[in-house]
């Protein structure tokens, strides 16, 4: 039995075009940081964008996913929520002091970025084992979701290449996640909804 509002209704169908839309321009982002060898002013904007979406579909998905989804569910989204309000605030640094790449990035903040590179494997690690649990949404994204957020955490010493790879898998993970939802059948209308309607007319 589908849940109403993971099913096909208007505001699944928005949290799934944003799941869709800015998890794929997230790793155009990414790949255009690839193409120049570091920061642009354009890409940096489009990455700004980017993952100032994310805390929002990602509390999207968590809402869709309720009751099942539960606690660890909760604690996930909020915690990967909340990592990315702060990387969102890097790129905003970046922009602001025009660093000239991440690393250069990196030496700016110190720790901060490493503590909060770790919320985000622990904060994405929980919500796709809660999705994988719940079953609400399909298991597959749950588990992309893991591998993929593990993967940009262990890749960080590898090529820029490698690492933006990484990163795609994490973004499909979220791009299938919002993509069931846009291709979900729409939730049956009540009979108590016909009735008062029948009665109307």
């Amino acid at each position: 039995m589908i849940d109403r509002l993971a099913a096909s209704t208007p505001l699944a169908q928005a949290i799934g075009v944003a799941a869709v839309a800015f998890s794929g321009l997230y790793f155009v982002s990414d790949a255009l940081e690839l193409l120049h060898g570091g920061f642009t002013r354009p890409q940096l904007v489009l990455t700004s964008l980017s993952e100032a979406a994310i805390p929002l579909f990602v509390v999207g998905l968590y809402a869709v996913q309720r009751p099942r989804i539960g606690l660890l569910g909760l604690v996930g989204a909020v915690g990967y929520a909340y990592a990315y309000v702060f990387f969102t605030g890097t790129v905003m640094l970046a922009l602001v002091d025009r660093s000239p790449d991440w690393q250069s990035l990196v030496g700016d903040l110190g720790p901060w970025v490493t503590a909060h590179g770790l919320l985000m494997v622990l904060a994405g690690s929980a919500f796709g084992a809660a999705v994988i649990r719940a079953g609400v949404l399909p298991r597959w994204t749950g588990v992309l979701l893991i591998v993929g957020v593990v993967l940009v955490a262990v890749a960080s010493p590898l090529p820029d290449a490698a690492q933006t790879l990484c990163a795609g898998v994490r973004d499909l993970a979220f791009a299938g996640m919002g993509l069931s939802l846009l291709t979900r059948p729409r939730p049956p209308r009540m009979a108590d909804d016909r009735a008062s309607v029948d009665v109307r007319v």
